[in-house]
């Protein structure tokens, strides 16, 4: 059976928070109950129940039941990776009525779904901190005590990190405040340089006194460091392209380097699994390239439905756009427009499967399906089995809420992308050691040498060509501001994390947020080329034809509408149904506004919390 990390934890997690606070607003919480510091904190086995609790907020995975807030697939919707049918979804406008109470550690990553202005999890951090030193101390060696107080402060890091990464300047709290010390309670903002110092503090305390090894699927430094390289990889480049802090964006990026390189040289994880064994299993046991996974187990009652909507037949609403598919690197290591591989050139999804890296194969399924806005559907998080199904009825794991598959939490492959990347912003801009071509070799060439399935294999898919730093590729569609090996990192990120959390991050901290404004490139609302009388009939209907909304666009850009009488002309990039783009934003859609019910908090008590910057 598989050994779950939540099985024992969400009805222990729930106590130990109710336990610190019933009420989740920031600032009017009760004191504490004589049940938490006369009888909880009794030694090791009490730090650690009150530490499970941070598992299911911090490490998401594919969430549960139908659960979709921080998952793969449909928490991260929002980028430029994907387009939907009418016009796409908007960045905030206005400042809300209220951020409101609910607290996702995960929302730091940068999902739209409404991040919140709350410190329920950085409290719970320092009462945790405060217990150790105060009370639990005596009852533990030495090495507990540093241990779990790593734990508290790795936790508390994350969460600011979020917070930063969201609202630019917080107020950093690192104590629990008296209800009568109102000055701190309301404390305005501190810079985010400051704040991320402190985390900075935080993380260099982790990696000097976490445990290696804590017990399986449990929290321990190899897991920290992977998710401290990319904390530090996010703001060292956040402050860098943005033109914030110089000194601090060098100093976070060799931090990012440093953690990541702690992962990297223990030599305990590698890519000699597939690239669908990490996102389809339902064991995900002993996978050497994962460090931390979520288990999911339908005996305990724990099911997710994110590989459901991978099966062929359910609808996300926004698919991968013609943009992505020509981002993919060619199977020989070069750009579609200088690939000597036959049918590089081409963008019907049976010659992308046979001629891109190898992860498209693994992402999008081979054939166009009506059930995708684009026509091609993403696959990434379903079993090829589960695709067997279409037409019939669903087996539970791959129907419904009521599916299995483990959840990767943090792998390797994002470890060396940071890794590599952090390396090459130091040496781009910081005159810090150069890359070298040992370094391509661990990072993105190791990925690409990952084995292929047989069923990869069965299609005419063959594993990439290295990327070499004497020859890197030629792009055309490069952005002039980005030198060459940085840009091939850039795309490495995007093939081996579509669908995942990370995009519209990655754009928010290389300030490429203009990629969302869709006016920008045509090819946003344009899937893959289709014979629409072949591969998609289903849309050749009167209804249809009366509507004039099925259209395809040549590569001369005419385009032809279906009338009812045409449908042998009907070959072409597909165009998605009636997309157009969103609103105009502008450079304060980086951050996100406090909502006016925290900003009036603040005054009812006397004091001031400022909006953010542009809002």
């Amino acid at each position: 059976m598989k050994r779950k990390y939540f099985k024992y934890i969400n009805g222990l997690a729930l106590a130990c928070v109710l336990m610190v606070s019933c009420n989740k607003e920031v600032l009017d919480r009760p004191p504490l109950t004589q049940i938490i510091d006369g009888e909880f904190w009794r030694g090791e086995d009490d730090v650690r129940m009150y530490a499970n609790s941070y598992y299911t907020n911090f490490f998401t995975g594919y969430n549960s039941g139908f659960g979709v807030d921080y998952t793969p697939v449909r928490g991260y919707t929002f980028s430029d990776d994907l387009t939907g049918k009418n016009v796409q979804i908007n960045f905030e406008s206005s400042v809300p009525t209220s951020r409101g109470s609910v607290s996702e550690a995960a929302d730091w990553m940068g999902t739209y779904a409404g991040p919140t202005w709350d410190f329920a999890w950085i409290r719970k951090s320092n009462v945790m901190i405060e217990r150790l030193d105060n009370v639990v101390k005596p009852k533990l060696t030495t090495e507990a005590y540093n241990h779990w107080s790593a734990v508290a402060r790795f936790y508390r890091g994350f969460e600011y990190s979020r917070l930063v990464s969201v609202f630019g300047d917080v107020p950093y709290f690192d104590k629990v405040p008296s209800d009568t010390d109102l000055p701190y309670l309301y404390k305005d903002r501190d810079n985010r340089g400051v704040v991320m110092d402190k985390v900075y503090d935080d993380f260099k305390f982790v990696m000097a006194n976490m445990r290696e090894n804590d017990g399986v699927q449990v929290l321990n430094k190899y897991i920290a460091a992977a998710f401290i390289s990319r904390l530090m990889l996010f703001e060292g480049t956040y402050e860098h392209y943005h033109g914030i802090d110089a000194a601090r964006a060098k100093k976070y990026l060799e931090f990012a380097v440093e953690a990541a390189n702690y992962v990297i040289a223990s030599n305990k994880y590698n890519f000699s699994r597939d690239f669908k064994s990490i996102f389809s299993s339902d064991n995900l046991a002993g996978h050497p390239e994962v460090l931390l996974y979520r288990t999911y187990d339908a005996a305990l009652g724990v099911t997710h439905s994110i590989g459901s909507y991978q099966n062929g037949t359910e609808v996300v609403g926004v698919d991968a756009n013609l943009v992505l598919m020509k981002s993919f690197i060619v199977s020989d290591g070069k750009v579609w427009q200088n690939s000597t591989v036959p049918a590089a050139n081409s963008f019907s999804i049976a010659d992308l499967v046979k001629t891109r890296d190898s992860r498209f194969e693994a992402s999008f399924y081979d054939k166009a399906l009506p059930a995708s806005a684009t026509l091609l559907y993403g696959f990434k998080y379903a079993s090829r089995e589960a695709l067997t199904y279409i037409g019939k009825t669903y087996p539970a794991a791959w129907g419904s809420n009521t599916n299995t598959s483990d959840a990767p939490i943090i792998r390797l492959a994002e470890v060396v992308l940071n890794w590599i990347e952090a390396k090459a912003v130091l040496a781009q801009y910081f005159s810090g050691p150069a890359v070298t071509q040992a370094d391509i070799d661990k990072s993105i060439n190791a990925i690409r040498n990952r084995p292929l399935d047989a069923a990869a294999i069965a299609k005419g898919v063959v594993k990439t060509a290295p990327l070499s730093l004497g020859a890197l590729p030629v792009d055309p569609a490069r952005d002039s501001d980005v030198p060459e090996l940085i840009w091939e990192i850039r795309r490495e990120r995007r093939m081996e994390f579509v669908f995942e959390y990370s995009r519209l991050l990655d754009l928010k901290r290389w300030k490429k947020l203009n990629y969302m404004n869709f006016s920008t490139n045509p090819d946003y609302f344009l899937g893959p080329w289709v014979n629409v009388q072949t591969e998609a009939a289903v849309y050749l209907t009167p209804a249809n034809a009366t509507a004039k909304n099925v259209k395809v666009k040549k590569a001369d850009g005419t385009i032809v509408t279906y009338d009812g009488t045409n449908a042998s002309a009907m070959v072409g990039y597909w165009m998605i149904t009636n997309a157009t783009n969103r609103n105009a934003f502008t450079d304060r859609a980086y951050l996100a506004p406090v909502g006016q019910a925290q900003i009036i908090q603040y005054q009812d008590k006397g004091y001031k919390l400022t909006q953010t910057t542009g809002w």
